[in-house]
């Protein structure tokens, strides 16, 4: 399956279920690098309106980095170690704690 027919699938899916993260979700992914204006709204909604779907918030975070958004990446990160704590997700709290850690590092935002 193309590129394309796996956005379209996703979009299709949106259609179909609106209230299911995930299918937001992997079309950010799916988009980021070819339509990364979309993927940054895409991003943003799932956080705002799917604020316990874990799985969004490390490469949320990622992308609001690479894209030098570098408060909103600290948010989401933060947001996300809480979050990834009170559902008492050791996996995904360390590793956001970790990748969160680099990005203090690496930005200097300490």
């Amino acid at each position: 399956m193309s590129n394309l027919d796996r956005i379209q699938v996703l979009r299709n899916y949106i259609l179909e279920e609106p209230q299911d993260p995930f299918n937001h979700y992997a079309l950010a992914l799916e988009i980021k690098e070819k339509d990364p204006a979309e993927a940054l709204r895409i991003f943003e909604y799932v956080l705002e309106n799917f604020p316990n779907y874990l799985p969004a918030y490390f490469p949320s975070a990622h992308f609001f980095f690479e894209h030098h958004q570098w408060e909103k990446a600290r948010q989401v990160f933060e947001n996300g170690i809480k979050l990834a704590s009170l559902q008492q997700n050791e996996k995904a709290q360390k590793e956001l704690k970790n990748a969160y850690q680099n990005f203090l590092f690496e930005t200097d935002l300490e």
